[in-house]
């Protein structure tokens, strides 16, 4: 060192530069992924690199003091921490770097939406700030979609350094080597978050074929409010000719440590016209719809509620609801002390179709125009949107599904899902509905809820928790739509889908709405309803132009008119046409001796016999048998009679003679048909009528369906109407064989009207007799590749007369035989294993004697089985 040069005068370092970074991975060249912007609920850390030349370098090493202090700008200026320590600069670092962070690891903790800045200092001097800005988008990309904007356009373009600044574009997809200068990429953004400014920042990195980093440009983008399209221009070359090579490039897009778009381009001898279709990533499908404008006014908004159809007891509702909010603002504003927060939770009752989702999106805005909410928007979910699967995964979920819905509503459909029958300890639903009353009690809480669902469903729903009917005051009620409103949304809908209808057509779409207004249930689709079927009649009017001759030579006029024609071909659709499908004699002999190979059940074999000779009949005589005879049966009998052997049998004989197009038949029973929770049971019905579409639904111990005593309250009788419409509904294309004991069967036809009249046929299995017991005992122990002595099979028979003498109510028929059959080859084989092996014979080892039927207690056996095996 100098002598003329004095020590505090003298520096050993001289400043390079600081950096933010927020991950830990290493780059080549010892760097980091350095930016300025961060996502809140993606950051854990934020990291700040100093770096200066070590002047000392070669000569000595020496000691300094490092202080890294980080402020945040929210409001006022605040240290957050204040970072101190000491390092030794080695003689052989030229370049020393000091790193250093602050946070919490889990991510979305403790960096919350702002401005905040890092300042270095060096033996107490401050040497430099660098400023970061962490930004909330509501989500982080788990779902693979950019919260803050998508991508409208992406070109590159040729030109001087600010030549794209003066719109000179011209696109090519090839450049010239010896002619091109700076290589543009503009980007045109859609902004997803127009209600408030926000940073953006960019990087444009351009590549060689050999994916070699040849510049790279970085664009930090002040976004302000109600800004609706981002533009920006990333440009990488020279203002003179001869900075590019022959070759491939690319141009990579980066936000938020993610490749956001990709552009490929060519440099070659001469330019080459055309545009680049760019590869898009982390990008909607479709053009977003920003939910709420940033220049739409409360009126305007109020405006577009006007314009719906009908809805009329809603909209006066929601502008009395308005209008009072405003009234708790102005008190406010005015000195008054309002001890309870602004309560914007609501309920939405009402069936499909209604507008419910319309409304509470127009809600979400309107809340935002008061200054409620600061985004408006409005995130749906449902049951399964917010319940995990199991233990520890709920709260997770509900959790994300609020951060979504944070300024804006939380839109939950068909919310009574959420409440299942309290018994039930295994449903999280109810978790979510603590979570939920907890987080709306907030005072901070930046959000409203909206629940929606059936009217009766959602009345059990709010009672199910005192917490829920405190947080939710208001109630709007979407009555269905009249006829002469459906037939006005049909106009907006056939307007939309750009079809007309002529005179005769209209008077058709008009007929056809009034009936099934009138023939609606609560899963009348409404709206929905009237989308689909203008859909179907322009799928009609589609068919018919294409069957033309010269469908090209059609005017446009005739492209968009649906004529009666085309109306009247929704009441003929394919699936309405049965089937002709020829008797399988093979089938037929094969299944009737099946049947006729059972032992007892007389009557059912001669009742089957004459429905085969009907049936036949009417085939052959050109008679349709399907529109004269019902299908749907009714089997009635103790447990053990035959009831599922013979359904099995009947409906491969269905299957045989033509009346079931697949002939398959699906076993069921309550469990299979009633969920737990409300409105869920006729999903879950329906399940397993499709399953059955063209076979049987055989429904097991029928009765249990109308079983008011069983947890799941009348959910069974949700079952059975189900059954019943789609047993009306598809006549002919399934049927329904319930079973059940016969006391419990006749009080179930009993308490619906509308059963009885759907079954019209009853198969009656009997008791069987003690002689054809002896018979099924044979019989299996047959099956089960043994024999008996006749010395034993006598004794057997008079055991089972016994049993059969003493039966009761609980007699399981040829179950109780199938027990004692197992129990006795049992005994048998344990007979054989206590015998020597030189003494075993073939013949023995499956031959039942005398002493193994001496060891069935059969009147013990019964009563123990039978009675704990009875469920009702």
């Amino acid at each position: 060192m100098p002598s003329s040069f004095k020590e505090t005068e003298y520096k050993e370092y001289k400043f390079k530069n600081l950096k933010i970074y927020g991950s830990t991975e290493w780059l080549t060249n010892n760097r980091k992924k350095y930016r300025q912007v961060f996502n809140e609920q993606e950051t854990g850390y934020i990291y700040v690199e100093l770096s200066f030349y070590n002047k000392m370098f070669d000569e000595k090493t020496w000691d300094v003091n490092i202080q890294f202090i980080c402020y945040s700008l929210k409001g006022k200026k605040k240290k957050l921490c204040d970072l101190k320590f000491d390092k030794k600069v080695s003689k052989h670092d030229n370049v020393f770097y000091v790193r250093e962070g602050w946070g919490n690891k889990k991510d979305g903790s403790f960096w919350k939406s702002g401005t905040y800045y890092w300042e270095a200092k060096i033996n107490g001097d401050i040497v430099a700030t660098k400023y970061f800005y962490i930004e909330d988008s509501g989500s982080g990309f788990e779902e693979k979609i950019n919260p803050f904007f998508t991508i409208k356009s992406a070109k590159i373009h040729e030109g001087e350094f600010d030549e794209i600044e003066q719109g000179q574009l011209k696109n090519y997809t090839a450049f010239s080597i010896d002619d091109t200068r700076y290589i543009h990429t503009q980007l045109e953004l859609y902004n997803l978050i127009p209600y408030r400014n926000w940073h953006c920042e960019l990087f444009f990195n351009y590549y060689n074929e050999v994916h070699e980093l040849k510049g790279r440009i970085v664009k930090l983008i002040n976004v302000k409010k109600n800004t609706k399209i981002i533009t920006e221009n990333g440009g990488w070359g020279s203002n003179s000719p001869g900075t590019w090579r022959k070759g491939k490039y690319s141009v990579e897009i980066v936000f938020l440590d993610r490749i956001v778009a990709i552009l490929n381009f060519d440099i070659k001898e001469e330019f080459e016209e055309g545009e680049i279709i760019p590869e898009l990533r982390y990008q909607y499908e479709k053009t977003p719809e920003i939910l709420v404008n940033p220049t739409e006014s409360f009126e305007e908004v109020l405006l577009k509620l006007d314009n719906l159809v009908g809805l009329h007891d809603i909209k006066q509702k929601v502008k009395a609801h308005s209008q009072y909010l405003e009234f708790l603002k102005l008190r406010k504003i005015k000195g008054f002390d309002e001890k309870d927060s602004i309560n914007i939770h609501s309920v939405f009752i009402g069936n499909p179709g209604t507008g419910k989702t319309t409304v509470a999106k127009m809600m979400g805005a309107l809340y935002h125009k008061m200054g409620i909410l600061s985004k408006g928007h409005v995130h749906e979910v449902d049951r399964a949107s917010l319940v995990g699967e199991y233990i520890g995964q709920t709260a997770p979920k509900v959790k994300k599904a609020i951060a979504k819905a944070k300024g804006g509503v939380l839109f939950i459909d068909e919310a009574y899902a959420l409440a299942r029958n309290n018994d039930d300890a295994k449903d999280f639903g109810r978790e979510v509905i603590e979570i939920l009353v907890k987080e709306m009690s907030s005072i901070k809480a930046d959000f409203a809820v909206i629940v929606a669902g059936y009217p009766k469903e959602m009345k059990s729903f709010i009672s199910s928790n005192p917490g829920l009917r405190s947080r939710f005051k208001h109630f709007f009620e979407f009555k269905d739509y009249l006829p002469q409103e459906l037939i006005e949304i049909s106009k907006y809908a056939a307007k939309e889908k750009q079809v007309d209808f002529t005179a005769d057509a209209q008077i058709l779409l008009e007929e056809l709405i009034t009936d099934e207004y009138r023939k609606r249930d609560k899963a009348f689709g409404n709206a929905r309803y009237i989308h689909d079927l203008i859909d179907k009649s322009k799928m009609n009017l589609g068919l018919r132009t294409m069957n033309r001759k010269n469908p090209n030579a059609l005017s446009s006029i005739d492209l968009m008119t649906i004529t009666a024609k085309d109306m009247k071909r929704l009441s003929e659709t394919i699936s309405d046409v049965k089937a002709d499908i020829p008797v399988d004699t093979k089938l037929l002999k094969m299944a009737l001796e099946e049947l006729n190979e059972l032992i007892g059940i007389i009557s059912i074999k001669k009742q089957i016999g004459e429905l085969v000779d009907i049936v036949n009949f009417h085939r052959s005589s050109g008679r349709s048998v399907m529109n004269n005879y019902s299908f749907h049966s009714v089997f009635v009998g103790n447990p053990g009679t035959g009831k599922t052997t013979v359904a099995r049998i009947l409906t491969k004989i269905y299957k045989a003679l033509g009346i079931l197009e697949r002939g398959h038949m699906v076993e069921t029973d309550r469990q299979g048909l009633v969920a737990g929770f409300i409105g869920q049971t006729a999903t879950k019905t329906v399940e397993r009528i499709e399953e059955a579409m063209g076979g049987v639904l055989f429904i097991d111990e029928a009765y249990a369906l109308n079983n008011s005593n069983s947890s799941g309250g009348d959910y069974g009788n949700e079952a059975i109407q189900t059954i019943l419409k789609r047993m009306e509904d598809n006549r002919g294309k399934f049927y329904v064989f319930a079973a059940g004991y016969p006391g419990n069967m006749e009080r179930f036809l009993k308490t619906n009207p509308g059963l009885a009249s759907r079954f019209d046929k009853t198969f009656h299995f009997e008791d069987y007799s003690a002689e054809e017991l002896g018979r099924i005992s044979i019989k299996m122990i047959a099956d089960n590749n043994m024999r008996i002595t006749k010395k034993a099979a006598k004794l057997l028979g008079d055991r089972l007369t016994e049993l059969y003498k003493y039966r009761d109510k609980y007699f399981g028929n040829a179950r109780t035989v199938r027990k004692l059959i197992i129990d006795l080859i049992k005994y048998q084989n344990h007979r054989i294993a206590l015998q020597p092996i030189d003494k075993r014979s073939k013949q023995s080892e499956n031959l039942i004697i005398n002493d193994d039927v001496l060891k069935l207690n059969i009147l013990e056996d019964q009563k123990g089985f039978e009675q704990q095996g009875i469920g009702f």
